[in-house]
């Protein structure tokens, strides 16, 4: 097939990766511990961890692990937020060949019970601040192993045993729970000191990951995500950025671990670099995670638009050292163009809009890095990835025509867990993921997402999208976060509405709608104009179109 993509590819970056280099994540792992062994590996509340302390933690816990009874090929669910546990629980499994269940620890009982049960899960590491809701599902779920972990337990003493004191018993923000078979984290560490680390072959199509997709389109499925798939991708991403030097890059993780983005992009690709890992915790505290970036001398930072939106609107972000930033990366949902302007303007840096899917473990699209400005597509398909726009029959269309944009290559996921026909749904013969976005390319394969199938609002015959909407509404100076879905019709099917956060109080429903005049064609205005204080989000900053359909009904 024709790749017009390759002639617009960044000066350095190769058509095609090999991945002859790593023969599992484990052996990255390995490797990058023992070459960075005295750089910081993360850093969490004011502690570090070296690579060195990484190596040596997680094969202590993956001899624990093995101790426990569990064999390769066993599912572990971690369940917590940004916090050092989490890089030490994830290696040490995948150490052990066990298969990890990133699981939001926000989840009600009813999204725990049926993450654990669709994936058979047989461990589970959990922060105590969520184990009352662990304790709801219990004695529903075939947990055979609970393992419990304070938000500050692997921090410095004494700052661990005070940061764990005031959460208990000061901010009392620990409901009650009793899971009497459970286990202490840091207790499996010490203990796993005196075990023996039996060696375990992974294949490269050992499944790594079953990595749940958000579920704002259905029921949520484990995406099964290879080693190959993994190691493919941290390849493709360190091919394509070479800006960074390998040798003293400090990433800020904001958005959590246990979702796919940040999972790649940050933890996984940073640790090949050798870099640091700045982990955020509680990102919703903005002046909090802003004094937290005034600490760091940091060269990149990933996100979501509304974080972006949200740290360029608190106070003291502007005033930060912006001299060391080469890269901002920002995918998860569409980037609006007011928000990457204004960030340009604040930190002189470009945000380049990048595109995945958990399906894509997720990097398929990335904006080249010498990017000048924003230019409002997803970028090119990235090293050793094919990309097409197919119409509803599946043939390819032509240059500037939309239709679904399909993606194939080595970081495509194996299937959905247990799930075969949904597995062929989006997989065909050929390879090709049919992700479900409407997409075209220009002629030199620019890549321009216009929405998704589901989303689309179909008003009188014509289709809009509400991308298109929200990226015009961010405009107005006064609009702080935009959401448009459809609402019902008699005469037209569906019309536009929107709800609306305001940045200025005094914003007005007559302002939004004279706005929209001057800016939108007649039958893509908003029929609905709706204020709200907040809007429903993933556990991402994504906005959830669905819930707001939802609330509609």
């Amino acid at each position: 097939m024709e790749k017009p993509w390759l002639s617009s590819y960044p000066p350095g970056v190769p058509a095609n990766i090999d991945l002859g280099e790593y023969s599992s994540i484990v052996d990255l792992l390995e490797s990058s511990c023992n070459r960075y062994s005295d750089r910081v590996a993360f850093h969490n509340m004011g502690a570090d961890l070296s690579y060195a302390e990484l190596d040596f933690l997680t094969r202590n816990f993956a001899a624990a692990l093995q101790d426990m009874g569990l064999k390769q090929g066993d599912r572990i669910a971690l369940m917590m937020p940004n916090l050092l546990q989490y890089p030490v629980a994830m290696f040490g499994a995948l150490r052990a060949g066990l298969i990890i269940v990133n699981t939001n620890p926000m989840y009600t009982a009813r999204e725990l019970r049926h993450q654990l049960l669709d994936a058979g899960v047989k461990a589970i590491v959990v922060v105590e601040n969520f184990a009352a809701v662990l304790e709801g599902v219990r004695t529903e779920v075939p947990l055979e192993h609970i393992i419990t972990t304070g938000v500050g337990d692997l921090l410095n003493f004494p700052k661990s045993a005070l940061v764990n004191f005031v959460l208990r018993h000061v901010k009392k923000s620990i409901p009650a729970w009793s899971l009497p078979d459970s286990v202490n984290f840091a207790d499996m560490l010490e203990k796993g000191k005196k075990l023996p680390l039996r060696p375990v072959t992974i294949g490269f199509e050992d499944v790594a990951f079953l990595q749940y997709t958000g579920g704002t389109t259905g029921v949520a499925k484990g995406a099964m995500l290879t080693h190959r798939n993994i190691v493919a991708n941290l390849l493709q991403a360190r091919a394509w950025l070479t800006q960074l030097d390998a040798s003293n890059e400090v990433i800020i993780t904001a958005l959590p671990l246990y979702h796919i983005f940040a999972l790649t992009a940050n933890c996984l690709t940073f640790i090949y670099l050798g870099g640091t890992n700045i982990l955020i915790t509680d990102p919703r505290d903005m002046p909090g995670f802003v004094k937290e970036l005034s600490r760091h001398r940091f060269t990149s930072i990933t996100g979501v638009n509304t974080l972006f939106n949200a740290l360029l609107n608190t106070k003291g972000f502007a005033g930060l050292d912006f001299s060391t930033l080469k890269m901002t990366l920002g995918g998860g949902m569409a980037v609006q163009r007011s928000v990457a302007e204004h960030w340009k303007k604040v930190t002189g840096v470009t945000l380049l809009e990048a595109y995945g899917l958990t399906e894509t473990s997720p990097a398929a699209c990335i904006n080249p890095v010498n990017l000048t400005d924003f230019n409002g597509y997803i970028g090119l398909p990235i090293s050793s990835t094919d990309a097409c726009i197919m119409d509803d029959d599946g043939r390819p269309v032509g240059v500037g025509e939309t239709g679904e944009l399909c993606i194939r290559g080595p970081q495509v996921m194996k299937g959905y867990w247990q799930r075969p026909t949904a597995t062929s749904d989006v997989l065909d013969a050929d390879g090709w993921l049919h992700t479900g976005d409407i997409a075209c390319m220009t002629e030199a394969g620019y890549f321009k997402i216009v929405d998704r199938k589901k989303d689309m609002i179909l008003v009188s015959g014509f289709n809009v999208y509400p991308n298109e909407i929200e990226d015009v509404i961010a405009m107005h100076p006064k609009v702080l976060e935009v959401a448009a879905i459809g609402a019902a019709d008699e005469k037209s099917g569906e019309v536009v509405s929107v709800y609306i956060v305001k940045k200025d109080p005094t914003l007005t429903e007559e302002e939004v709608r004279a706005f929209c005049k001057e800016n939108l064609t007649g039958y893509k205005r908003p029929r609905y104009v709706e204020f709200r204080d907040e809007l429903p989000k993933s556990n991402v900053g994504k906005i959830l179109r669905r819930e707001l359909r939802d609330s509609t009904v």
